[in-house]
């Protein structure tokens, strides 16, 4: 079993930048970034005031007024990527063995931003006007289980909410619930809704996000010496993984194979990295022994990219510790800068970017890159995307609490 092969074969994406596979990619493509002045509610009060919101997603297009009621924005998010997803990769659900077919999502704060609107009407107007649906929207198994449900699917769920590393895990796992011979075919990825008052609040309280209030395209800027912190984005990614000879026998098309997976643990700090990138770096070593993969073979790194002052500096050490020389000669770049920082499921986005380069033999930018921070000495691809064709990849992410996550992707070959 540990032989299997698991490739890609669907993408479903709800983001700032654009839906869909081809409206992701497209979103790439125009390397402009999807942060502006918060929209959603009243900034002005607040140190952070820009993020990247999803202007263009309206649940009434994809179902009824009476379930979009029951869906908090969190999961219509994780829904409707699924079902994309689903129809992308031409999975035909009602000839397959549903007890086969299994889901696994991320999400750092599940329905936390319906919740905190839903508190409101509790304060001012009482119990009764809550809604009944609330307890079931804010635990971070709703992400999955709604999905379960809209497609009848009996194989395993979970739902993991390990912060910004939570999409990546989820991708990761439901690889080797594949290579174990678990499952057949797996919905993977994450969804994440957090633009409400408080929940974004909570973010600025603790000094974690950038304040280029006045210049919002410009306030997500990996690797930049003037970075100030992340922006926060919303979105969701899902990624359908499938065994090579399932997706073979129905002549699937197929976006590349997940090669490998390591995660690992800082056990240092909530919210800020182990310095010398240790950690970090081991998930990589992880993810490329997994692979069979050495550091000389990769030829992309999807960063994770995040735009805080430590952050940045510490991912480029481990880079450097993971793949030693190659590091030097191998473009790197943080789509952030783009799509922002969608929290639990970024890493998601960012694999399905680095799944669709494979096809398009480009490498993504990192945009608003002008003036490097001295401790980033590597290629970030600065400000305008790269003609290269690459046959492996690594993507990193890493979440508070100092979760590092890492996979490898390879262009499909038979």
């Amino acid at each position: 079993m540990q032989s299997r092969r698991v490739v890609v074969t669907g993408l479903g994406a709800i983001t700032p930048i654009g839906q869909g596979r081809e409206g992701l990619w497209a979103g790439v493509c125009r390397e402009e970034s999807a942060v502006r002045r918060i929209t959603r509610f009243d900034p002005s009060h607040l140190r952070s005031q820009v993020a990247a919101e999803v202007n263009d997603f309206d649940p009434t297009d994809y179902f009824p007024a009476r379930k979009v009621n029951r869906l908090d924005r969190f999961s219509q998010f994780s829904l409707v990527s699924a079902m994309q997803a689903v129809e992308d990769a031409g999975l035909e659900l009602e000839i397959e063995d549903r007890e086969r077919v299994g889901i696994y999502m991320g999400s750092a704060l599940g329905g936390v931003g319906y919740a905190e609107g839903q508190h409101e009407l509790y304060v001012k107007e009482g119990l009764r006007s809550v809604s009944m649906t609330l307890a079931l929207s804010v635990f971070g198994g709703a992400s999955s289980s709604n999905i379960a449900m809209e497609m009848g699917l009996h194989g395993p769920q979970l739902a993991n909410t390990n912060s910004c590393a939570s999409g990546t895990l989820a991708v990761g796992e439901a690889f080797r619930a594949i290579r174990a011979g678990q499952v057949d075919v797996m919905l993977a990825g994450g969804a994440e809704a957090p633009l409400a008052p408080l929940t974004y609040g909570a973010f600025a309280l603790i000094r974690a996000m950038s304040t280029r209030n006045d210049d919002p395209r410009t306030a997500s800027r990996p690797f930049e010496k003037d970075r100030d912190g992340f922006v926060m984005g919303e979105g969701a990614a899902v990624l359908v993984l499938e065994e090579e000879g399932h997706a073979v026998r129905r002549n699937a098309r197929i976006l590349g194979e997940v090669l490998g997976y390591g995660s690992s643990g800082d056990a240092h700090h909530m919210t800020q990295p182990l310095p010398d990138g240790s950690q970090a770096a081991r998930s990589m070593r992880l993810a490329l022994r997994d692979a069979g993969c050495a550091p000389e073979e990769i030829e992309y790194v999807s960063a994770h990219g995040s735009s805080t002052p430590l952050n940045d500096s510490t991912e480029t050490l481990a880079i450097k510790a993971a793949l030693g020389e190659r590091a030097y000669r191998v473009p790197i770049s943080a789509t952030k800068a783009m799509h922002a920082h969608a929290l639990g499921a970024t890493g998601a986005m960012e694999l399905g970017i680095s799944l669709l380069s494979f096809a398009q033999d480009y490498v993504p930018p990192t945009i608003n890159l002008c003036s490097p921070d001295e401790k980033c000495d590597l290629d970030y691809v600065p400000n305008h995307g790269r003609r290269a064709r690459v046959s492996r990849i690594i993507s990193n992410s890493f979440g508070f609490g100092g979760i590092n996550a890492a996979v490898v992707l390879g262009r499909y070959e038979q």
